[in-house]
């Protein structure tokens, strides 16, 4: 090997420098390469500010401020000079805007319009712009809240979507309400206009009004109506029965009642084991309501009959809510860190969705790279959300959205989805807002996570359809036919020549923009020519057991903007590697590509077989029961649940392999470590590798293996 390629092959294989080169990256600002077109966001025009908007007259929630610019200025087109003034103005408008967004500066669409004309105002036009302003503020013909890509987004458009789902559900429920309560007065009503007491001289003498009270004699007329009514008054059981149903409707907590009398229940959490606790808390006021509706309907109908209908009432509510009573009652809605999500709130969070409660949770990550590399090199990028969400799916009824915080405009649609479903609802989201990415804004460390497939977007839907092909959806993410998406780069070479060339974004690139992970790469002072050095993506295609031919290369660009050529040592082209494989394994369940899913679908329907035998059990079965089968320390696979992702059989092919069906199973636990047990469940896509307890007590890192382990573990043993 030549003497210049000796430190690069070093670093490639160890990810240490032993001499001068290669030259570390961590003082350079360097980014990939196809982000520093980005380095100002605000001069930009995209999907963000956006506006969560109010009673908007197409029903939408949101809409990217850009696109209510432009359809403001087609609303306000006028011809010539002025409609041109108009046009920059707006522009510039919309510029301050965004940067106000971009400062931490909030509020209303329309006042902001205000202050951002007012930053603008001081010169000649001032009078002009002011114009401008109230132009378009009566063009835009909507009006709402103008939020940024930042931590607080993913929370604030799901309690918006959540809210504009519970005011449609409000209105129906109090339209309904109302509607037995107007009946039933109505019963009652009758029923006193045949009673005794209707027929005094002074009731009737109310009922004619003064305009005719001196053309009547009331005393003579009360006689006579009590010879002539031969009506039967109600029942004194019929009666109380009736007023007992209207006391309920009317002082319900589950909806704000029309006149306003009783302070609704709170359905918006920041807990999972809060928002159980009050649902469990309500159960018996949602039975009661429900026996209330179910009595004043038959009222209505005349149908109630003592013997036959009370005994019915009666029962109604002691046996579990089924999903269209759940339906008539408003959603809960927790929105929670992923950091939160230990102990107890995660018990609860599995267990709420598990049982169907009628919840949607939004969970949000802001960090999907551990601090750094294991001591067996994995990363497990982005476990934990990762099996939250699989673990969603594995249910089978619980609706599932996973997005980065820069695609929820686009995918807005779905969020309303999720909220408007009759089950539980997961949404996961990753921020970009971990702070580990120097300048970059959260937008763009959003973006690039799904982007690189390194936080993928994807919607499970379980009415969608009867199969994984119509249930699960990729359609969200960047080319979703490739492994990596493809775009291209111009730059100007070292002849000052205009290059163009097409680069892959891929898993490395995103790991590139954190600058804890800047020690796996490296810059190259005196680097050998290009034939040595290949793109990442060009490398992740063979798999070199030795040293490769060409060292794998990343484009990135320094602070004063640069190009580079920076090696990548080889425990980052791995974990590109699981990365690939893992996106592979939802291209099959969406049936991209090729890989249509001939095992996705087998491993589906007989996981729903399974999942049906669960979720039809008895609600009293004890705790115990569930893990009969798997009561011992012994690791174990859930195989029938397997999706055929193949990344446990590349970790240890002696310790897992395949049966006749292409799933996987354990065929020896003592032909690898503990920790490969661990490991394997981390990156299962469908979380169910168990990895039970050590076999050997003397491996090294039991202690932090066994925390790694927890959550796999069924719960008899954490």
């Amino acid at each position: 090997m030549h003497a210049e390629l000796r430190e690069h092959a070093a670093f490639y294989l160890t990810g240490k420098r032993s001499g001068a080169e290669p030259d570390p990256v961590e003082e350079l600002g360097m980014r990939p390469a196809l982000l520093p077109g980005y380095r100002d966001l605000t001069a930009l025009r995209y999907d963000f500010p956006i506006v969560l908007l109010k009673d908007s007259p197409d029903g939408s929630i949101a809409e990217p401020l850009s696109a209510l610019i432009d359809r403001a200025l087609d609303e306000a087109a006028v011809p010539g000079d002025d409609g041109e003034r108009l046009r920059i103005h707006a522009l510039k408008l919309e510029r301050e805007l965004r940067s106000m967004a971009a400062r931490g500066v909030g509020g209303s669409l329309l006042a902001l319009l205000d202050l951002a004309g007012r930053h603008l105002a001081p010169g000649p036009d001032a009078g002009l712009l002011a114009d401008s302003v109230r132009r378009l503020q009566g063009a835009l013909r909507v009006e709402g809240e103008l939020v940024d890509c930042d931590a607080a987004l993913p929370a604030r458009l799901a309690t918006h979507a959540w809210q504009a789902v519970h005011r449609k559900k409000a209105a129906a429920f109090r339209k309904n309400i109302d509607r037995l309560i107007l009946k039933l007065n109505e019963i009652l009503r009758a029923d006193l206009a045949r009673s005794a007491a209707a027929r005094t001289p002074a009731n009737l003498k109310a009922s004619v009004g003064a305009v005719y009270e001196d053309e009547f004699d009331f005393d003579q007329l009360s006689r006579c109506l009590q010879t002539v009514s031969g009506e039967v008054s109600l029942s004194e059981p019929r009666l109380e029965r009736i007023e007992s149903t209207l006391h309920v409707l009317r002082s319900q907590r589950f909806y704000a009642a029309s006149n306003g009398d009783a302070e609704p229940f709170r359905f918006q959490f920041d807990s999972c084991v809060s928002a159980a606790a009050a649902f469990r808390m309500r159960l018996p006021a949602m039975a009661g309501l429900l026996r209330a509706i179910t009595a004043a309907e038959l009222e209505i109908e005349g149908e109630l009959t003592e013997p036959r209908h009370q005994a019915l009432l009666s029962q109604l509510g002691d046996h579990p809510l089924d999903a269209r009573e759940l339906a008539l009652f408003p959603d809960y809605l927790v929105c929670i860190s992923e950091r939160d999500l230990q102990g107890l709130e995660d018990d609860e969070l599995m267990e709420m969705l598990s049982h169907g409660m009628p919840v949607k949770v939004l969970v949000r990550t802001d960090d999907l790279l551990p601090e750094r590399l294991g001591s067996t090199g994995h990363m497990a990028f982005g476990a934990r959300s990762r099996q939250i969400a699989n673990m969603a799916i594995g249910l089978n009824d619980v609706f599932v959205l996973q997005s980065a915080s820069s695609n929820l405009v686009r995918c807005r649609s779905r969020v309303v989805k999720a909220m408007s479903y009759a089950g539980p609802a997961l949404i996961s989201v990753f921020s970009g807002t971990n702070g580990q990415a120097g300048e970059l804004p959260p937008y763009l460390t959003a973006a690039a996570a799904m982007e690189s497939r390194a936080f993928p977007a994807f919607s499970y839907d379980p009415s969608a359809g009867q199969d994984w092909a119509t249930r699960f959806a990729l359609d969200d993410n960047p080319q979703a036919e490739r492994d990596w998406p493809i775009h291209k780069l111009a730059y100007e070479d070292a002849e000052h020549q205009r290059v163009t060339e097409d680069v892959e974004f891929t898993f490395v690139d995103f790991v590139a923009c954190d600058r804890r992970y800047a020690g796996h790469f490296a810059t190259m002072a005196s680097a050998p020519g290009n034939g040595a050095l290949a793109p990442v993506a060009k490398c992740l295609e063979r798999e070199a057991r030795n040293l490769p031919d060409r060292f794998p290369s990343l484009l990135m660009v320094d602070g004063d903007n640069r190009l580079q050529r920076v090696i990548v040592d080889d425990s980052l082209i791995r974990e590109a590697r699981r990365c690939r494989e893992a996106w592979h394994s939802l291209q099959q369940l969406g049936r991209i590509g090729e890989a249509a899913a001939i095992a996705a679908n087998a491993a589906a329907t007989a996981h729903e077989a399974v999942m049906a035998k669960v979720v039809e059990a008895p609600a009293a079965v004890s705790p115990a029961e569930p893990e009969t089968a798997h009561a011992s320390d012994e690791p174990y696979i859930e195989t029938v649940r397997c999706s055929s992702c193949n990344e446990c059989i590349q970790l240890n092919s002696k310790m897992f392999a395949y049966d006749a069906n292409q799933q996987a199973h354990i065929i020896d636990p003592d032909a690898g470590t503990y920790r490969e047990l661990v490991e394997a469940a981390e990156s299962c896509q469908v979380a169910v590798i168990h990895p039970g307890r050590p076999r050997n007590p003397a491996e090294p890192g039991l202690e932090e293996l066994l925390k790694r382990a927890e959550p796999f573990l069924p719960p008899l043993h954490r």
